[in-house]
Order: C-alpha cells, then structure tokens, then sequence
C-alpha cells in the first residue's frame, strides 16, 4: 500500500512537471516577442554610432562623433534640465493632488468611484491638440498663460489616468477603509492616519504611477510645442528639430533620452525600496 501511495505521489508530481514546463510554442513566442520589441532600441543605438548604413545590411563603419555633436549642441543642457523639471514637478503635482482625492473617494465617498473613473477616461479621449488649444484660449491674457506653471498643469491633465489608475488599485487592494477605521479608534486623525498607514501601504501603487507619469511626460511634444512653442525648449522638441538636419545625430538624442529615462526610473524604484523599507520597520494599524 506504501509504495503504490508513493508510486503515485511520484506520478502526480511528475504530472505538476510537465504542465508547468512551458512547452516549445511558448518559448518560441516569447522569443518572437522579445526580438520584436528589442530589435528596434538596438537598431536605433546601431544607427547612433554608424557612420553610414544606407547602402549594405550592416553599417560601413562605427563612430562617437554623433554623440559628441548632440551634447555639443547649444540647448541640450537646458532641454535636459526642463524635461526633467517638468516630468518631476508632474509627478509631484499627481501626487499632492491624487492620492488625497482617491484616499478620500475610496474611504467616505465611495458612490463616487464610477463618476471618477469615467473622469480618469476623458484624456484619452481628448487629442492633445485640442487640450493645448482650449487651454491657451482659456488662459490667453492670464498671468499663467503661456506659461511653464500651465504647462505642467496640462501634462498633469493628461498623465492623470496613469497616477491614479495604480493608486486606486492599490486603495482597493489594501481595504483602505479598515485600516482608517482601525487608525482612528486608536485616536489618530485622518491626516494621520493617511501618511502613516495608507501611504506606506500603497508605496507599489505609487511607484507605479510615477514611473508611468515619468515616461510620459518626458517623452511629451505636442502640449509643449502648442503651449509654449520654441521658448521652452525640452529633449523631445530638440530630437524632433534635429530628425530634420541629421538622422544620426537625431538617433543619438533618442539613445540618451531613453538612458536618462532608464536611470531615472531605476532611481525612482531605488527610492520606493528605501522607502518601504523603512515604512515596514514602523508599526503599522492592522
């Protein structure tokens, strides 16, 4: 009876094997997946360093002259610094601004989350040019407009969805309103309460949203171009003036734009980890 129930046992965990061995197909399309989104970054850094690849499958030559020429180019230090300011003050402003409201809608206001959700929707719906156009009318004769003040509050409009989507995930996720009810009857107030246990909770959540926000508004031309036009200078609409007067030097502004993002959003998540970790040494309401 033994070695039959162990016989068994070696059957049934050979059968687990198998089923979670993934089979050759799905190697296969992963492989096909990962190539297709790979191939064109490597290209782009290939063609960086080309000296010439129009006429053979593989470039003529390789050079770091096209590098030099694009951090030698008179506004890359001030374009790099306003895109970074922008993307940053965005995600500061989502912060201040969602995670309250979505707190607040979650915990007291509840019948709200249909209304906000269907609000979190809109700016996918709304084109940029007509957003940048509005505002600029809106605004046309006030003392922020056409300003970077109002450009941040456009950016902040449009990457609203991808700050609020993780966070309210993350509420729903922890059941924010046990844990305030649990603060509170330990005579903490709401304030409290949301920055000692609801943010250190939802720390994921966060991180999430602002590398979403991050690489989407450091990646944004159409709102800058509209809004501000040529005066205010970022990394996007430095690539986009020299994809006109060289492809190479162009490639090379992609390549460091997506470096600088890379960096920034490993800096990010090193940030969070630190910051849960210390969050987790703190006792927290349960």
């Amino acid at each position: 009876m033994k070695q039959a129930a162990m016989k068994n046992n070696c059957k049934s965990s050979m059968i687990k094997k198998t089923r979670n061995r993934p089979q050759s197909w799905q190697i296969i399309l992963i492989a096909f997946f990962i190539f297709y989104m790979l191939l064109p970054i490597f290209s782009t850094y290939v063609f960086s360093v080309a000296t010439r690849w129009d006429r053979t499958i593989l470039p003529e030559g390789f050079t770091f002259e096209y590098y030099k020429e694009a951090t030698d180019a008179s506004y890359f230090a001030t374009s790099l610094r306003n895109s970074l300011i922008l993307s940053l003050s965005t995600i500061l402003v989502s912060l201040i601004i969602i995670i309250p409201t979505a707190y607040w809608v979650h915990v007291r206001l509840p019948q709200a989350k249909s209304i906000l959700d269907i609000l979190m929707i809109l700016p996918f719906g709304i084109p940029t040019v007509v957003l940048a156009l509005a505002l600029v009318q809106v605004y046309n004769g006030t003392p922020i407009g056409r300003t970077p003040e109002l450009l941040i509050g456009a950016v902040f409009i449009y990457s609203m969805p991808f700050m609020y989507r993780p966070i309210s995930n993350a509420l729903r996720s922890i059941d924010a309103l046990t844990l305030t009810e649990a603060g509170q009857s330990l005579g903490a107030t709401t304030l409290q309460v949301m920055l000692k246990v609801i943010i250190p909770n939802i720390y994921q959540g966060i991180i999430s949203g602002s590398l979403l926000v991050f690489a989407t508004v450091f990646a944004e031309f159409t709102l800058t171009k509209l809004i501000l036009g040529a005066r205010f200078k970022t990394f996007p609409l430095l690539l986009v003036e020299y994809t006109r007067i060289n492809g190479n030097i162009a490639a090379a502004f992609s390549v460091i734009s997506f470096t600088i993002a890379w960096l920034v959003s490993i800096l990010i998540l090193w940030v969070g980890k630190k910051g849960q970790g210390s969050s987790a040494q703190t006792p927290h309401a349960h």
